[in-house]
């Protein structure tokens, strides 16, 4: 362990899988003292236990709840990682009022509140944060239209944070996945398996030649891009997207071969 995030603390949402859930353990192992907030409920716990943070079990639309997570941050916070999200498959002419402000209150307005509060004490020290958004708020799907809108919408908030306080030294990034092996994207596998009368792996399989690394990604690999927007090693790093996707939107047009 090398220690890059020893003496800090760090506040990650969504900590209970995918995602969120692999930083956090990453980050564990880098010496970081974590809060681990979220709807994960058991598993929420055994990250807690797995890389020795606290669990604070809520929503992150409920102000509430959001400030029971900062209250246990103990006054101190130095890193702040919105991985909590949702996705709920939709199309733009049948897509309901329900669906669409649901994926905007968790997916941007839940990450906007939890970096309001976090606000205060990261300007104590010059912190950072890391929302972690997706290629989707580039790449529209005809079928996740709610859930692209709200990661583009994520990315734009990330830059007016960090525009609006890069003088307090508090650096603001996003992280920009494409295909990942975490329930979201297997939730998504299954219902295209279900269309198709195949199985979730062959739906995985098949989505692999469209990126340029042939393989989707492990959470963990999400995780050490989280770490490095969060340490020193990006100081001069912010208002950025750093894109990870396998090269999946590498190809600008359409090829025979």
């Amino acid at each position: 362990m090398s220690g890059r995030l020893a003496g800090r603390t760090a506040l990650i949402t969504g900590a209970a899988s995918g995602i969120g859930r692999a930083t956090a353990e990453r980050f564990a192992r880098e010496g970081a003292s974590l809060v681990l907030f979220g709807l994960g409920g058991g598993a929420l716990d055994e990250a807690a236990v797995a890389t020795g943070g606290i669990a604070v079990h809520g929503d992150v639309t409920d102000g509430g709840d959001v400030a029971r997570a900062i209250d246990a941050c103990g006054g101190r916070l130095d890193i702040l990682v919105n991985a909590a999200g949702i996705i709920m498959l939709d199309e733009p002419e049948t897509l309901t009022d329900q669906i669409w402000e649901k994926s905007f209150a968790v997916n941007v307005t839940g990450a906007m509140k939890v970096c309001r509060a976090s606000l205060p004490l990261l300007r104590e020290r010059g912190g950072a944060v890391v929302n972690i958004a997706s290629v989707g708020a580039f790449n529209a799907s005809p079928v996740n239209a709610a859930y692209s809108a709200s990661k583009a919408a994520l990315v734009s908030y990330t830059r007016s944070l960090a525009s609006a306080h890069g003088p307090d030294g508090i650096r603001a990034n996003a992280v920009a996945p494409g295909w990942v092996r975490t329930p979201m994207s297997q939730y998504e596998m299954e219902v295209a398996a279900r269309q198709n009368g195949t199985t979730a792996e062959d739906e995985f399989v098949a989505l692999t030649g469209r990126i340029a690394l042939r393989r989707v990604a492990d959470p963990d690999e999400i995780a050490s891009c989280c770490l490095f927007l969060a340490s020193d090693e990006a100081s001069f790093v912010t208002g950025a997207v750093l894109v990870a996707d396998g090269g999946g939107r590498a190809p600008t047009h359409n090829r025979a071969v």
